[in-house]
């Protein structure tokens, strides 16, 4: 799992890094991301990132996590981080 948090002072750049990040994992709170993927893919997602914000204005973290951590997680008011299902059935 990785998280994916960034603080962004423009309006502009904020909304879409915020609308790509949706397509990698589940928003947790408005500036935080848990997304469950490679080691390899939150490289790749490092490097798409790196091209739409200012890093001399914003700042956006990765943070590896662990199966082994990412199961000991404890929340208050909601659920556990869970990887999505595998399949969708339409």
């Amino acid at each position: 799992m990785v998280v994916v948090m960034y603080d962004i002072p423009d309006d502009k750049r904020r909304v879409k890094l915020s609308n790509f990040l949706e397509g990698y994992g589940r928003r947790i709170q408005w500036s935080v991301f848990e997304c469950f993927i490679s080691l390899d893919e939150m490289r790749q997602l490092h490097q798409k990132v790196k091209q739409l914000v200012k890093p001399e204005e914003d700042d956006v973290r990765f943070y590896w996590i662990s199966t082994e951590a990412a199961s000991m997680v404890l929340t208050i008011g909601s659920s556990k981080p869970e990887p999505p299902p595998k399949y969708y059935v339409i």
